[in-house]
């Protein structure tokens, strides 16, 4: 293996390391940080990094449906999640995600 291939695979492995961290911290570390706020902040959420997972699946022929992709970032299914952890959004709140969903999911499709 040459020294550029190893570099590659080195930085998929440090790549793949944080991305499991960052699904920990949503999952079992941030259970309080809510999707809106996410998304309203940072134009991302669960539901994104779920989505974003499921499309690079398909792109390499694997078949995933969007609830097994979700569980991958709630950890349980989504309903559970909304149940035990999800807390009712303001008005300012759902006001701000339509701008944020309409900016950041939408315009990309």
């Amino acid at each position: 293996m040459s020294t550029q291939q190893e570099h590659t695979q080195q930085e998929i492995e440090l790549q793949a390391a944080a991305f499991r961290r960052l699904q920990q911290h949503l999952m079992e570390d941030r259970k309080d940080v809510q999707n809106i706020d996410m998304m309203n902040l940072a134009g991302f959420c669960r539901n994104c990094l779920s989505r974003w997972y499921q499309e690079a699946a398909a792109e390499r022929g694997i078949d995933m449906g969007k609830d097994e992709a979700r569980e991958l970032f709630y950890g349980m299914s989504m309903d559970e999640w909304k149940a035990n952890y999800q807390t009712d959004a303001g008005d300012a709140q759902k006001e701000a995600f339509k701008t944020a969903f309409a900016e950041n999911v939408e315009k990309k499709g």
